[in-house]
């Protein structure tokens, strides 16, 4: 299988697993932990639980990868999207979702990390095209699950938001497309072998000192947690949008549901249309042109961030949303690259698990943060506080990348 026909293919299976993912999550999810009599803080644990997960086990991951190889990591990944469903079918109590919820959680942390040094093995000097694309696909399987959810329990369930068979045909949907993944990544994997990288040889204690030198050498790159902590603030910011514009926009704007939601969509269709060619403009830009539009992103996403609480009619939240989204284009279609581009092939598991770990810490913190700031403050200093974090890691993140030219001084390079 040539590389083209098979960045189609892990397309699919990206696509696949983030709607089986999405399916199981977005809105089934907290109607599930509703209807087995959990209240609003225990529908939050059930939802972030599986974050959690990622936290602490997507470096593991990424760098276990490097050790035994692309192809049995990401497999393993896809084994969690493929059977961790089948456990919701007999779960009959809040505490058994919550377990199944972090056991879930594991697909994301074991495959995104994995899959991500995938593409940059295969993209050359196409990283952020190429890494791009395949975000950009996973939106879409992301956008495409929850309103399936959403339409099979109303079919199903009535108005009373699900029942035990409501909720069973819809796993069950997610099971089987997880198994459709597991499927197709297993075929892919298979036939791409020969160009796939191959895992480090040697015994136990060989790997695992190849396993402990490549976390070190990667977490220990200032650089490389820059660009990450980049990724991470602006995906607080995101976190915190996506909690509460929906409550501002229907208890302050005025604004309906359904408005309120196109907001939302406004905001991710803006980044799923822009990532790829903004991806392809920082490759023709080199290491400079990434750094130049992370930090043109981080500020596309502070300053409509900060207007939000101050807009109260529909277009202009609208428009502060398309910027958001462009902003967020900005900066998550040069920050995997970047961190790619500023390692060694060997170690891009790594470099993806640190990425994605810090990623995940930002995008469970930026609902926290916005609670209590918006709780204490209320919306106009608690978004301008958020903003000015934005703002604030420009001059660190420009500091620590000194020195890092146009053609890449690349980390642990001999």
């Amino acid at each position: 299988m040539n590389a083209s026909a098979m960045f189609r293919a892990l397309c699919s299976v990206g696509f696949l697993a983030r709607f089986s993912y999405a399916l199981a999550r977005n809105p089934v999810l907290p109607l599930f932990a509703v209807f087995l009599g959990a209240g609003p803080e225990a529908v939050g644990l059930a939802v972030g639980i599986s974050t959690v997960t990622g936290i602490f086990f997507k470096l593991p991951a990424g760098a276990l990868s490097d050790v035994i190889g692309r192809r049995r990591t990401m497999l393993a990944g896809l084994c969690f999207f493929a059977l961790a469903p089948f456990a919701y079918l007999v779960v009959d109590d809040y505490a058994q979702l919550v377990a199944v919820r972090f056991v879930h959680g594991f697909a994301t942390a074991v495959y995104g990390p994995v899959v991500m040094a995938v593409v940059a093995d295969m993209a050359g000097a196409r990283k952020g095209e190429m890494l791009g694309w395949f975000s950009s696909v996973g939106i879409i399987g992301t956008l495409a699950g929850a309103p399936v959810g959403g339409l099979a329990l109303s079919l199903l369930g009535g108005e009373a938001g699900g029942s035990p068979v409501a909720f069973r045909v819809v796993y069950g949907v997610v099971a089987a497309t997880g198994l459709a993944a597991l499927a197709l990544g297993w075929r892919v994997l298979r036939d791409g072998a020969e160009n796939a990288p191959s895992a480090t040889s040697g015994g136990f204690r060989v790997r695992l000192g190849h396993f402990s030198s490549g976390i070190r050498e990667v977490a220990s790159d200032r650089r490389v947690v820059a660009v990450s902590a980049m990724e991470g603030v602006q995906n607080m910011s995101m976190g915190a949008l996506e909690a509460f514009l929906p409550v501002y926009a229907v208890t302050v704007a005025g604004l309906a549901p359904l408005q309120a939601g196109l907001l939302w969509a406004v905001q991710v269709v803006t980044t799923l249309l822009a990532k790829p060619l903004l991806g392809r403009a920082s490759d023709a830009r080199g290491m400079l042109g990434r750094r130049g539009l992370i930090v043109a992103g981080v500020a596309a996403c502070a300053v409509p961030f900060a207007a939000v609480p101050h807009l109260t009619g529909f277009w202009p939240l609208a428009g502060a949303c398309l910027v958001f989204g462009f902003g967020e284009a900005l900066v998550t279609s040069s920050s995997a690259a970047m961190v790619a581009d500023l390692c060694r092939s060997r170690h891009y598991g790594t470099a993806m698990g640190v990425f994605g770990t810090i990623f995940d810490v930002g995008h469970a913190s930026g609902p926290l943060l916005g609670g209590l700031l918006v709780g204490a403050l209320g919306y106009g200093p608690a978004f301008a506080i958020i903003a000015g974090v934005l703002l604030c890691s420009v001059p660190w993140f420009l500091t620590v990348m000194r020195g890092c030219d146009s053609a890449g001084t690349l980390c642990g390079q001999e």
